[in-house]
């Protein structure tokens, strides 16, 4: 490619001094491009890192990924990282170029950096080492994870290779050693072998304790059986490959794996394509393999991809690990003219000329070789996956779980890039056909952890795919404005009253949901010893004794208690818990206030001394505040305010001939009331004969102080740390006013993320609303239809998912559900932002979507190759260096300060920068960055005098707040000899 260097100036066919006999060769395509804003880089460090470093920061992310692994759930841990590397020749142009040497310049190389950066943005503590053993680098990066692991040293590993060519350096090199083909391509073992074509790749494993990944089910494409490390020593030249160290190096990794030559299927071999290297490679295999009974079929990747130099081991063993997964070896290229001189047959070898099928039920082993120009030799053994059933145990705890549905995530660093992902999911969804349960499993554990979210509920792909592509255009998903959560939200649970009841309630979720099913069960076998029946089986006949108190109260506790454990156990805990009169007793068994089988006992004995209360009572609606009624009911000892459920919302409870009276007397006054249908007058004075055998049992059953902050409905407030919820309470709870608009009032002030409301049908949402609604805030509720299923639950966590809530995603699933997770696209970078030197440009776009771009090497013969430059023509773009012109509107000379200043630091556009930008967070400022911001504060900032870093750090959260505090700084100061220097330079 043009970008990389002049190939005419370097290519001579006869191969002359300081020249290449070759411009051919495998090289990856945007190699510039880098997603640096996912990864928090700013542009100005992520011009000047090594593009290997860049490759290995996106391919260390998917790999994790495609491991069944969201990568933050890694951070932290001893998590290991071993990177081969052979060239950086990044380093060569970058860091000798001294007149524009940085700090991020030295970061941004040294081998040492390709597995420190992986390690340091994924929060890594484990060992964290780069390998160069020549072409088998990566190969030995794979033998020094796998004895990581072996010895304890880590849980996971991730080993890698990386090879990118900056220069043409080695092609000369391979030229004036005779071992570059002119056609730029490898032709291993062939007899048109005429030397070495280059490659350039990427590519990370993650590896872990065979025993470790089948305990937690993940899946496995391979084992490493054995490993195994030497060299040549002293030979005829230091690049010319050994024999017998080759073969040495595969006899001890046999000996390792406990393997015989014999049980060898396949063996990826280094391959190369030069007439020596192959010779000597075959000689030594046959110096083993000789006399088989079934030859060695062999071949090399080096053929697809040419060599890949310290990439190579990595890619030969991702090779062999795909084909013992696939159960299927592919050809090897340029293998129909196999050498006639290596005499493969005599020496038990068959060169891959077609697919070789392995057998789908016997285990599979195969070799792989990797061999350094320096002589370092690595040989690996590898074994097919052993096949993982189920236990009768885990079948047995599968129907324990599960709700019916399912939930698929996604989650980015960007609106943008949650765009281009939703795009990117849809499309490999609607590749898969039927239940969604498996894909969104996958996306659980996958694609969670990143600042913006998206989720919703789905039963099947195709419904699935479409509801993706519909986000993907939707501004409330992927707008600007779209909240990211910046903590863990605390959600509130509200609890139903009575009157919310009806036959059948929640019977289709009950039906659907195994996970709800158990908990109602549990619910119910709490309640039949005091309730004389199942309460279950009332509900689930459609029986209309449903709406008898006696069976009314205790039914809605063992549905609002299911409904409340369901969603525990996929990981929703309230925070701040509010019940509606008999909702209050599953707000306190929550609460750990008394335990299930003692708030059963409370809860049915309330509803049976109910019942047995004599008719005559009842309760009207009215629309009004209780102190408009003060005068209507002072002279009706039979009435009281049984509840207040908001600002001119207030139910009246007591005597029905009375509560007519009061009635007709609001008609009059064109007061709207509406008598409600219960059957007996709940919170009033009509109470009273059931106190004393109530207060009885309450004393039985007794009661402690709340661990979740309870908002008591007979106080009207929080429960203090020291009230407890004991007989005395629960004996008043029965005739005392319902104080709901109060309580909730006191629960808005602490602003809980979500009120979730529990129970047969939603109503006290539509209360709370009235009492306070907040923009912004979502009422939610599990089961809002009197048909609801698993589909509403699964749209609640999702809903809940996209506040900030992190469920506990294997509860969504039976077991089944969660074996074999469906392959999903991995992450979809950015590939908008492009660097290719230590100095970045910018595309200035008319339409505002400004880009960096890139310029050329510095050893290029054109800055801009036609393909950008038309792109460039084409979008009306004009091409600048970094901000040279870059100007900063407005009249807030602190804060055009700031932004100038963050602008020139980073590298960002003025545009990138707002109030809420953080820093760190957002913009990658280390301490280094921090420094220089601070240095160029106060040269921009005349009048401020010395900024010591103990006082500017705090306050570099987010660039509001910096330009905030110098504000202080100046008012503090009164002299307009702070006034911002107008001669400083905005760019740099």
């Amino acid at each position: 490619p043009q970008q990389r260097w002049d190939a005419r100036a370097f290519y001579s066919a006869e191969g002359a001094q300081g020249h290449a006999n070759t411009t051919q060769g495998g090289f990856i395509p945007d190699v510039d491009a880098f997603d640096n804003e996912f990864f928090t880089i700013s542009p100005r460090e992520a011009a000047v890192l090594d593009p290997q470093q860049r490759l290995l920061l996106q391919t260390a992310w998917r790999a994790i990924e495609d491991a069944g692994i969201a990568p933050q759930r890694l951070a932290g841990t001893n998590a290991g990282v071993f990177i081969g590397i052979m060239g950086n020749e990044w380093a060569q142009l970058s860091v000798t170029d001294y007149a524009n040497l940085t700090a991020q310049a030295i970061s941004g190389n040294g081998y040492c950096m390709t597995a420190n950066r992986i390690s340091y943005h994924l929060d890594l503590k484990g060992q964290s080492l780069a390998v160069d053993t020549a072409c088998s680098s990566s190969l030995v990066a794979v033998h020094l994870a796998a004895n990581a692991l072996l010895a304890g040293e880590c849980d996971y590993a991730l080993a890698g290779g990386v090879n990118v060519a900056v220069t043409p350096s080695l092609s000369i090199f391979y030229t004036q050693a005779g071992l570059s083909a002119p056609d730029g391509r490898c032709k291993p073992f062939s007899a048109d072998a005429n030397g070495i074509g280059r490659g350039e790749g990427v590519g990370v494993v993650v590896l872990r304790r065979l025993e470790d990944a089948i305990a937690d089910g993940q899946r496995v494409y391979a084992v490493i059986r054995g490993t195994a490390v030497n060299q040549d020593g002293r030979r005829n030249g230091i690049t010319a490959p050994n024999r017998w160290s080759q073969r040495e190096v595969i006899a001890a990794a046999y000996r390792r794996a406990e393997v015989e030559p014999e049980e060898v299927t396949f063996l990826e071999a280094h391959g190369t394509g030069t007439q020596l290297g192959d010779r000597i490679e075959t000689n030594a295999l046959g110096d083993l393999h000789a006399g088989r009974a079934k030859p060695l079929a062999f071949g090399s990747v080096k053929g697809n991809l040419g060599h890949t130099e310290g990439a190579a081991g990595i890619a030969g063993l991702i090779k062999v690990a795909l084909s013992l997964h696939h159960r299927m070896v592919p050809a090897s290229r340029f293998a129909a003219k196999e050498n006639p001189v290596l005499q493969l047959a005599d020496r038990g070898l068959k060169l891959l000329k077609a697919p070789l099928r392995l057998s789908a039920k016997e285990p599979a082993i195969a070799g792989l070789s990797s061999f350094g120009l320096g002589g370092t030799n690595a040989h690996a053994v590898l074994e097919s996956a052993p096949q993982v059933t189920r236990s009768s145990l885990a079948r047995a705890a599968a129907a324990q779980s599960g709700i019916g549905a399912a939930v698929f995530t996604l989650t980015a660093s960007s609106p943008e890039g949650l765009r281009r992902n939703l795009l990117v999911q849809a499309d490999t969804v609607a590749r898969q056909r039927g239940r969604a349960a498996a894909v969104c499993w996958a996306s659980n554990e996958v694609k969670t952890g990143q600042r913006y979210r998206y989720a919703v509920a789905a039963e099947d792909t195709r419904d699935l795919a479409e509801a993706l592509r519909a986000a993907a255009e939707d501004p409330s998903v992927i707008g600007p404005d779209v909240p990211r959560p910046k903590s863990r939200p605390k959600p509130a649970f509200l609890f139903t009253g009575q009157g919310s009841q009806f036959p059948k309630m929640t019977m289709r979720l009950a039906t659907e949901a195994p996970l709800y099913r158990r908990f109602l069960r549990e619910a119910d076998e709490a309640l039949r010893p005091h309730v004389g029946e199942s309460v279950l089986e009332l509900i689930a006949s459609g029986d209309e004794r449903i709406h008898h108190t006696g069976f009314t109260q205790p039914a809605l506790f063992a549905v609002g208690y299911a409904l409340a454990r369901t969603l525990g156990e996929l990981g929703i805990e309230p925070a701040y818990l509010l019940g509606h009169s008999v909702g209050e007793y599953v707000a306190a068994t929550l609460a750990e206030v008394f335990p299930l089988d003692a708030a059963a006992q409370l809860i049915a004995t309330r509803g049976a001394l109910m019942q047995e209360l004599p008719a005559g009572g009842g309760m009207l609606s009215v629309q009004a505040d209780p102190a408009d009624l003060e005068e209507l009911i002072a002279d009706e000892p039979l009435v009281g305010i049984g509840a207040v459920n908001g600002p001119r919302s207030t139910v009246l409870s007591g005597d029905l001939t009375a509560l007519g009276r009061i009635a007709a007397a609001l008609k009059e006054r064109r007061v709207r009331s509406q008598p409600l249908t219960v059957s007996h007058a709940f919170h009033s004075p009509l109470m009273q004969p059931m106190l004393e055998r109530f207060a009885a049992v309450a004393e039985l059953v007794g009661g402690g102080v709340p661990r979740v902050p309870v908002y008591s409905t007979v106080y009207g407030r929080l429960l203090a740390k020291s009230e407890p919820m004991d007989a005395a309470y629960w004996t008043r709870h029965v005739s005392a006013p319902v104080l709901f608009a109060d309580a909730a009032e006191r629960l808005l002030e602490v602003n809980p993320a979500a009120l979730i409301e529990v129970g047969p049908k939603p109503i006290l949402s539509s209360l709370i609303r009235r009492v306070g609604a907040q923009p912004g805030r979502r009422a939610l509720h599990p089961a809002p239809k009197e048909e609801s299923g698993g589909r509403d639950l699964a749209a609640a966590v999702a809903e809940l998912f996209r506040l900030g809530v992190d469920p506990e995603w294997s509860a969504l699933y039976d077991e089944a559900e969660r074996r074999g997770a469906a392959a999903l696209a991995p992450y979809s970078f950015s590939t908008a932002h492009r660097y290719w030197s230590h100095k970045p440009v910018t595309v200035l776009q008319p339409d505002g979507d400004d880009q960096l771009g890139w310029d050329a090497a510095p050893w290029a013969a054109e800055q801009w190759t036609s393909e950008q430059a038309a792109e460039a023509a084409r979008r009306g773009s004009q091409v600048t260096d970094s901000f040279a012109a870059a100007t900063v509107a407005g009249d807030d000379p602190v804060w055009e300060a700031v932004v100038s200043v963050i602008s020139q630091v980073g590298d960002y556009l003025p545009s990138q920068i707002s109030p809420r930008s953080r820093l760190y967070e957002d913009l990658g400022f280390d301490s280094v960055m921090a420094m220089e911001l601070k240095d160029r504060l106060e040269a921009r900032l005349t009048g401020l005098g010395s900024l010591s870093t103990q006082e500017l750090l705090p306050v570099m959260a987010t660039a509001g707040e910096l330009a905030e505090f110098l504000r202080a700084r100046y008012e503090s100061a009164d002299s307009q000899s702070t006034t911002p220097s107008e001669d400083v330079e905005v760019a740099r």
